[in-house]
């Protein structure tokens, strides 16, 4: 990497983020207010998100006293960021994934011998531990959301469900994996930039992690209500092929882009062989996937740009540097609790204005290093803390990923979708009381 001069500080580069969210959530609510429906979606995000960017680029002619030519620069250095890059070709195969699988039975039939061993009357918990087992073995929340939420909306459409409930059910499930996967980006992410190795930081994250399924399972089960589902044995033998594929893979560690792409062809062999899915229906389907995750990939190549304009302009480092001082002034005589509250702090908040989980650790990744060090928190520990912050607000956050493509596919507003969140939201709470009580000790 090139070195680079460091920004001044400047919490005022954050504005344009709160341009972007004034615009996008404002305008969901006051036409939700007025009766309008899919009001969320009279406004995509990624359109939304365009006045920021010009906002960002006119300040930083006097935050950075940089010229139009080097804003639009950095803009495109942000958007093109590996990671950002990497994102977005995993939502185009996630989404050609979605339609294959759909297209030839395989979602159906997986999801079917996934329920099939849950009493009718847990159906919503097993719909939150197939999501949990898909995102493991995929590593990709949004990957597991557009494969498996075809299949619940047609729970939800046959048997009169709770689109918002079965909504919660997914994201959830999606984003335990997301954050425990041992190929999920934010994993990836957050051991590289702490050093850890990897089973160290999962023997870590999972300590925190299972509490807050077991709670999460619980509440669903209180929630659920008895919905009968077909089952057919013939479909569900073949059509799970694809997904045992991809969870052995995981487990031996392949890259998140092999996973996929053999998961669309197996997918597609498996319907050409049992009912007779066409060459020319197959690729029909794969460029109708890539095209239903378009707005999805505007608005995350729109947010890394606007993320790079931000951290160059000095908001990103002043609100580090703000995080950093307040939880040090929250545990002044603790400085490894100290440290732990900044890290999570960072990558929760940090989140809120990049809505990229991965983008939001590889940003905070150097101060969480620094804090970690200055704490005596060990690599795992800090690469733990940052993952799952990240992902819990993630998992929370309307204009994420996550929460628009279950809002489209479900016909339902991302708002609706985040409010029965339920497991970043213990998730959170889980692990910020256990580590204040591991650290009780500490000085």
């Amino acid at each position: 990497m090139t070195n680079r001069k460091a920004p001044q500080e400047n919490l005022f580069a954050l504005f344009p983020f709160a341009i972007f969210l004034g615009l996008f959530l404002g305008t969901g609510v006051m036409l939700t207010l007025q009766g309008v429906d899919f009001a969320f979606y009279q406004l995509p995000a990624s359109i939304a998100i365009i006045p920021a960017i010009i906002a960002s680029i006119a300040l930083g002619k006097y935050l950075s006293n940089s010229s139009i030519d080097i804003q639009i620069t950095q803009f495109i250095r942000g958007a093109g960021h590996e990671n950002i890059t990497t994102m977005c070709i995993i939502y185009l195969l996630a989404g050609a994934f979605a339609v294959v699988a759909k297209a030839t039975g395989s979602v159906d039939a997986s999801v079917q011998l996934g329920l099939a061993i849950f009493p009718d009357y847990l159906l919503l918990p097993g719909l939150f531990l197939v999501a949990a087992f898909l995102s493991t073995a995929m590593g990709t929340s949004v990957g597991t959301i557009a494969a498996i939420a075809p299949v619940a909306l047609g729970f939800i459409e046959s048997a009169n469900l709770d689109a918002a409930l079965v909504a919660g059910c997914l994201v959830s499930g999606a984003i335990f994996g997301d954050n425990l996967s041992i190929i999920s980006d934010t994993t990836i992410a957050s051991t590289r930039s702490q050093g850890a190795h990897m089973k160290d930081k999962f023997r870590v994250n999972f300590k925190f992690a299972i509490p807050a399924a077991l709670i999460c399972l619980v509440i669903f089960s209180l929630l659920g209500e008895e919905v009968t589902h077909t089952f057919n044995n013939d479909a569900a033998v073949i059509g799970l092929v694809p997904y045992l594929v991809i969870l052995a893979l995981a487990l031996m560690g392949v890259n998140v882009f092999l996973v996929l792409t053999l998961g669309i062809l197996l997918a597609a062999g498996i319907g050409m062989f049992s009912n007779g899915y066409q060459l020319s229906t197959w690729l029909t389907d794969i460029t109708t996937g890539f095209s239903n995750m378009q707005d999805i990939f505007i608005l995350s190549l729109f947010i890394g740009g606007l993320s790079e304009l931000v951290r160059q302009q000095g908001g990103l480092s002043a609100l580090t540097r703000f995080i950093k001082t307040l939880a040090r002034k929250v545990t002044p005589h603790n400085k490894k609790r100290a440290a732990g509250l900044g890290i999570a702090g960072l990558a929760f908040v940090c989140n809120f204005f990049t809505a990229n989980n991965t983008v939001s650790i590889i940003i905070t990744g150097d101060t969480a290093k620094n804090l970690a060090s200055d704490g005596e928190l060990s690599p795992a520990e800090s690469a733990s803390l940052l993952d799952i912050f990240a992902c819990t607000n993630q998992g929370i956050i309307p204009y994420g990923a996550q929460a628009l493509l279950l809002g489209a596919t479900l016909h339902i507003s991302p708002l609706s979708v985040v409010s029965h969140a339920f497991y970043p939201m213990i998730l959170f709470f889980v692990a910020g009381f256990s580590f204040w009580r591991l650290t009780s000790n500490s000085k």
